[in-house]
């Protein structure tokens, strides 16, 4: 088969991409890079424009006066200059709802153009999407990447990109989706719980993770246990992540001459898994149900990672809990006591390290997921 992924921000279309191909196909990844993530792509649509400061600054200022995405209309007129070349392919698949990061009524456009160039075209929930934020925006999860918003209305301006997707033009674009995608795929517990019901909805594949590019790394705790948090700023509040520095705060004070605790800020994505190289346990995030795609990353390497891991997700998986994850709550006490019993039971590190790496070889190993790509995308009429 030809193969069209459309969009990149987190590695899960390029390990796709990569165990597709050990099927035999044909896979074309077009995708913007995501910022300063950098993830690579076969055709790269990235800014030039406003890439550069002084006109970043511009587009910033159109955005917060006018409400024009100078960013997204860059975007918008690059990818007019190479969707004539996106036809002939048997399957097609949109990262997400916004997979071309142009204004919605571009993207309709962009959209419709490739579905009449191609033969089936698949839709992804992965990442913040009108279903997963309408069902958030409902509190029908305990919790969600929403709860610091319903706590304080002030932290609205840091939810403008994910509010965005319950107003009228995103809305719209994900009726329109919904009508002319052949099927929707979730990704993980936290958008496969809010599509259950969806007529469209064909089920969760798991994140699928390349193990042969990522080894597993033995535990070494013969001195210091390394604690790795890695920050992102623009998601920071959305993540959990003062909950993380607080937990490490207690930890820090109580534990100085046993633990060693590294910090990092918006790294690309190939400096980021290496920064977590050294390091036995990984702070991910506390507002989900599930793994993210770094969290999966750093469970194949053996590390322990505080992540989302509630009972939905032992329940589909047939796990018990601290088996192979932490899950992280939104609470520092929680996530310091959790910590603190890690860091006296050093042969628990060890276990959980071995169990996650097994974990990933078993339910995220990238051929084998790639394979239910293949048989969900066949099946569909």
């Amino acid at each position: 088969m030809r193969i069209l992924l459309v969009g990149e921000y987190s590695r899960l279309h390029n390990s796709l991409k990569e165990g597709l191909e050990q099927h035999g196909h044909e896979v074309v990844l077009i995708g913007t890079g995501d910022g300063f993530k950098n993830f690579p792509s076969d055709i790269s649509i990235k800014l030039s424009i406003f890439s550069k400061p002084l006109f970043k600054t511009i587009a910033k200022i159109f955005d917060k006066l006018l409400n024009i995405q100078l960013i997204e209309l860059e975007y918008y007129y690059k990818l007019k200059k190479v969707i004539e070349n996106l036809k002939g392919f048997d399957v097609v698949q949109l990262i997400n709802e916004q997979s071309l990061k142009t204004p919605p009524k571009h993207e309709i456009k962009l959209i419709s153009q490739i579905i009449n160039q191609n033969r089936k075209v698949f839709l992804l929930s992965c990442g913040t999407d009108y279903t997963s934020i309408k069902y958030a925006l409902d509190k029908k999860f305990k919790y969600s990447i929403l709860t610091p918003y319903f706590e304080d209305k002030s932290l609205k301006k840091y939810y403008r990109f994910i509010l965005k997707y319950v107003t009228p033009s995103y809305k719209n674009l994900h009726e329109f989706l919904m009508t002319h995608v052949k099927g929707v795929i979730a990704s993980d517990m936290d958008y496969h719980i809010p599509l259950k019901d969806h007529p469209k909805y064909l089920g969760l594949i798991p994140n699928p993770v390349n193990t042969d590019i990522i080894q597993y790394q033995p535990f070494d705790i013969s001195s210091k246990i390394v604690i790795f948090h890695g920050i992102n700023r623009m998601n920071y509040i959305k993540k959990g992540n003062q909950f993380f520095e607080e937990a490490l705060s207690i930890i820090k004070e109580k534990y100085s001459n046993k633990v060693e605790i590294i910090t990092a800020e918006n790294l690309p994505y190939k400096d980021y898994i290496r920064a977590f190289d050294n390091c036995h346990i990984m702070l991910d995030q506390v507002y989900a149900y599930d793994q993210g795609y770094n969290a999966l990353e750093a469970m194949a390497k053996g590390k322990v990672v505080f992540t989302g891991a509630e009972q939905e997700w032992l329940d589909y998986y047939n796990l018990e809990e601290d088996m192979v994850a932490i899950n992280a709550l939104p609470n520092v006490i929680q996530i310091a006591s959790k910590l603190e019993w890690l860091i006296n039971n050093p042969d628990k590190l060890m276990e959980i390290s071995k169990n996650a790496r097994a974990f990933i070889e078993k339910e995220h190993h990238y051929i084998s997921v790639s394979k239910i790509y293949m048989q969900k995308w066949i099946a569909s009429k």
